[in-house]
C-alpha cells in the first residue's frame, strides 16, 4: 500500500467488534516489549497483559491525575506505569517490539506529532510494530461530542503526521484496518462522567450548551440506554530493517 492509497476512513465498513479481536489477532504480543503510549485507564494494558503473554509492558500517561490512579494497580506485575508522553519515550534505541497507541496520537500537541512518530521508530526493533488506533470523524457519538470538543482538525493532522511518516521512510505502512466498535452509556450522567469530566482534557459546559448536548445524547437513548457505534481506523506501522 502506497501514502496515495492510506484512507483517513472507510465509510463501507460496517464490522462491529470489540477491538481487542483486532489486536489480539494481529500483533505477536507472546513475549513481546511493548511500550503502550498513552493507555489512560488501562483497559487495553490489562486485556494484552492477560491475553497475550508479553514479556512486559511499558504503560506511558501524560495525564497526572490517571497515572496516580494507574499506579495504585497491583495486579499486574508485568506492567510497568510511567508519567511520560510520546515526544519523549524513556526506552533505550531498540528496546521494543511492539509500540502502541489507543486514540491517542491525535491528543499529541499537533506541532509534536513528527516527533512522536520519530521517536516510536527510534525505540522499535528493526521490523517491529507500530499499532496506532484513531477514531474517525464521524458517527452520531461524535455529533454529540463535537458540540463541546470538536477534534476533526487534530484528528486530521495526526492521520496527516502517519502519512508524511510513511512519505519520509520513519515507519512502512504495513496496512490499514477500520471496523467499528461500541460505546454504550446507561444515562447521560455516565456521558458526564465518562466524557466530560475526562481528566485529561478540561471541558466546562456552560447551563445553555450542557443543555443542547444532553438533547443530542438522548436523541440515542433506549429503555436501556444510549448505545453508540464509533468508526475506528488503525494504522499498522513498521520500523524498516
Amino acid at each position: 500500500m502506497t501514502t496515495a492509497e492510506m484512507r483517513i476512513q472507510a465509510p463501507e465498513a460496517v464490522e462491529t467488534i470489540d477491538e481487542a479481536e483486532l489486536y489480539l489477532k494481529l500483533l505477536p504480543l507472546a513475549c513481546a516489549r511493548i511500550v503502550e503510549l498513552g493507555c489512560g485507564a488501562a483497559k487495553h494494558t490489562r486485556t494484552i497483559a492477560e491475553q497475550g503473554r508479553p514479556a512486559s509492558i511499558l504503560a506511558c500517561e501524560v495525564d497526572s491525575i490517571q497515572h496516580e490512579k494507574n499506579l495504585a494497580v497491583d495486579d499486574l506485575p508485568g506492567v510497568t506505569f510511567l508519567h511520560a508522553g510520546a515526544q519523549a519515550i524513556p526506552v533505550e534505541d531498540g528496546g521494543a517490539d511492539i509500540v502502541l497507541m489507543f486514540k491517542s496520537l491525535h491528543h499529541v500537541p499537533v506541532g509534536d506529532m513528527d516527533e512522536a512518530l520519530r521517536e516510536i521508530r527510534r525505540v522499535l526493533r528493526p521490523g517491529g510494530l507500530a499499532y496506532v488506533s484513531e477514531p474517525v470523524f464521524a458517527g452520531e457519538f461524535n455529533e454529540v461530542v463535537r458540540l463541546f470538543h470538536d477534534e476533526r482538525a487534530v484528528r486530521e493532522a495526526a492521520f496527516a503526521a502517519v502519512r508524511r511518516a510513511v512519505e519520509q521512510d520513519v515507519l512502512e505502512l504495513a496496512g490499514q484496518y477500520f471496523f467499528n466498535t461500541r460505546n454504550d452509556f446507561q444515562d447521560f450522567a455516565e456521558f458526564e462522567r465518562r466524557i466530560v469530566g475526562a481528566t485529561h482534557t478540561r471541558h466546562e459546559l456552560s447551563p445553555e450548551l450542557r443543555e443542547r448536548v444532553r438533547e443530542q445524547f438522548e436523541r440515542s437513548m433506549s429503555a436501556d440506554g444510549a448505545h453508540f457505534v464509533m468508526p475506528m481506523r488503525v494504522d499498522l506501522l513498521r520500523r524498516p530493517a
